[in-house]
């Protein structure tokens, strides 16, 4: 297995480069997106799309898989498991350049047959790399983990493609449960590199800027 062990403030920027390229990020400060939570916000981001370019989610998942090595040790799980649905696909791909068994956590059990919520073989003393695509606050991998660990495996890190990077909040949330997050960018990193290339224009970006800086505020401002 040969990865490759970039700087990763050079991941970092490669990886909002590519977001950027198959324009998985949107940006829209006059018309604002909608969250799951309710509130708006003028980021956007599409992680599903990667697995539709195969050059760039191949080059991803080798940042990932070098990202978790170096930052988790090389002999650091038994297990990879990918969070229902997002999760799944790049689960399989970490675990296949890790050459680790890979399984799924479902969201909630499926209701018949054996009303399970892992899928694929997870045994009692694994440790276990939850993947992901992203996190924002770190809310819904807690709820991963937790199934994680009724099997009897450990789950003490988690990893994700692209980290939010502007509640400070979210880091604590996941240690405070036990759980270390490894990621590839943020939206720092987007903003950085979409200032670079010339991706949106300079009233676009300013805005963006604003709601990065403090979103709760900026959120306020925009009901």
């Amino acid at each position: 297995m040969t990865l490759p062990f970039p700087p990763h403030e050079e991941i970092a920027r490669l990886t909002a480069r590519m977001l950027l390229e198959i324009k998985a990020v949107h940006f829209n400060a006059a018309e604002p997106f909608t969250y799951a939570s309710g509130l708006k916000g003028p980021t956007y981001i599409d992680c599903r799309k990667l697995i539709s370019f195969p050059r760039i989610r191949a080059t991803l998942m080798d940042f990932l898989a070098a990202t978790v090595l170096r930052e988790a040790g090389f002999a650091a799980f038994d297990n990879v498991a990918g969070g229902e649905t997002a999760g799944i696909p790049f689960a399989a791909w970490v675990a296949e350049r890790l050459e680790l068994p890979m399984t799924y956590v479902r969201k909630k059990p499926k209701g018949y047959g054996r009303n399970a919520r892992i899928e694929g073989a997870m045994t009692e003393g694994q440790r276990v790399l939850l993947v992901e695509d992203l996190t924002t606050d770190g809310g819904s991998k807690l709820s991963f983990v937790d199934a994680i660990r009724e099997t009897g495996a450990t789950c003490g890190h988690t990893a994700v493609i692209f980290y939010y990077g502007i509640f400070p909040e979210t880091t604590q949330r996941l240690a405070d449960h036990g759980v270390r997050l490894h990621h590839l960018c943020t939206w720092w990193d987007v903003l950085a590199e979409a200032k670079a290339q010339g991706f949106y224009d300079e009233a676009t970006l300013s805005e963006v800027e604003s709601f990065l800086t403090d979103p709760r505020a900026w959120q306020a401002a925009h009901p």
